[in-house]
């Protein structure tokens, strides 16, 4: 079993709260990693239809079978059981007696703010970060392979073709995951509004050519989105914009929470068709951007990624809001170092109200320092993001 980072963080939230929900896409490991952590505690799967009826149909005597807590997945197929959850939390003051986990991020959040708000710490598991396949000792020297492979545990833990896994994944997500939170009927359209989405990885999100592109109105664009964002396929890395300059750019850049999934539904079937892929370059910038945030979620930390970019074409991929430092970060898939790499952070280092700590994440594998204060950093660089 690969050790996942947040593992030490669960046994923690645990330990101080009643009860934890551990969220992220499907398949990122979730259930593997409740099991493992409280493997006293019986597991019970919503996704079973003997379960989840006897959870629908009678929530209280559903619960009155585990006095002393349980693991329930997939939790968010049952909301009613929410409001009798609180009953048992409230009368409770042990630690940890439920371990909740889920795939729809929309569903979790809004029955646990409506019943368990105040009751519940959150965990969100996505898929392995490039730190946790080095540990693991399955990170390979070449990012290219890392892009294609992206993250989910089973690919890496079996050796599964990672084409084969994703094509599935995709139709399974469609045929279950989406039905709960849309009544999406025409669903080879909305596969169509995926793949849209993949050809657009690493721009600026323009809903309105993305619907027009697909034949559906903005509105629905809007609503497709959603069910992306909420079910961990999407993610929308906001803009960083002050009184500064009133030309900075304020629509969101769009991003997949794996890169593996984005090069399967932009028909990349094989790793070796990468190195000359018109899409490597934001693939590459799409890996660190996520690895950024899985370093975030996994200690716990706020997210606060952005990316910052004017109208005339100044931009940088990545910057990290901290308390009393910006830290900037380009990131290049060459292997060759180029100035020109350079001028994004430069420039809006030079602006009177923004002074950034400068780095530049790159293809290749030697870690310099130049004499304008601007790291440069190999991609599998450890804790690149602390």
């Amino acid at each position: 079993m690969i050790k996942r980072a947040a593992e030490t963080r669960l046994i923690r939230l645990a330990r101080q709260f009643r009860s934890v929900a551990v969220i992220g896409p499907r398949q990122s490991g979730k259930t593997t990693l409740c099991r493992k952590v409280f493997p006293d505690k019986p597991y019970v799967s919503l996704e079973n239809p003997d379960a989840l009826t006897f959870a629908i149909e009678d929530p209280r005597g559903f619960l009155a079978m585990y006095p002393e807590g349980a693991i329930f997945d997939e939790i968010q197929r049952a909301p009613k059981l929410f409001s009798y959850l609180q009953q048992v939390l409230d009368e409770t003051t042990k630690r940890g007696l439920f371990i909740l986990s889920g795939s729809n991020n929309f569903l979790l959040q809004e029955n646990i703010s409506q019943s368990l708000a105040g009751r519940i710490a959150y965990i969100t598991l996505l898929p392995l970060s490039i730190a946790e396949l080095r540990t693991a000792g399955k990170l390979t020297k070449s990012f290219h392979s890392t892009i294609y492979k992206g993250g989910y545990p089973e690919i890496h833990a079996k050796k599964i073709n990672a084409n084969d896994w994703f094509n599935n994944y995709i139709q399974t997500y469609i045929e279950r995951d989406v039905r709960l939170v849309k009544n999406i009927s025409n669903l080879a359209l909305f596969l169509k509004f995926i793949k849209l989405c993949a050809g657009r990885v690493g721009s600026n999100l323009n809903l309105a050519a993305l619907a027009n592109d697909c034949g559906i109105d903005q509105k629905t664009a809007a609503n497709w989105m959603s069910v992306l964002e909420a079910s961990f396929i999407v993610y929308l890395l906001k803009p960083y914009y002050t009184n500064l300059n009133k030309r900075l750019t304020k629509s969101s850049k769009l991003y997949f929470y794996d890169t593996g999934l984005a090069s399967a539904l932009l028909n990349i079937d094989q790793v070796k068709a990468l190195p000359t892929n018109a899409y490597t370059g934001h693939l590459f910038e799409n890996l660190m951007i996520i690895e950024a945030l899985k370093y975030r979620m996994n200690t716990g930390l706020m997210d606060n990624l952005y990316f910052i970019q004017d109208k005339t074409g100044n931009e940088i991929d990545l910057i990290l809001e901290e308390p009393k430092l910006l830290k900037a970060y380009e990131c290049k898939s060459s292997a060759t170092i180029n100035n020109d790499y350079f001028k994004g952070l430069i420039y809006f280092n030079n602006l009177e109200k923004l002074q950034l700590a400068m780095h530049v994440i790159y293809g290749g594998n030697e870690l310099q320092k130049r004499s304008n204060t601007i790291s440069i950093q190999p991609w599998f660089t450890p804790n690149i993001f602390q």
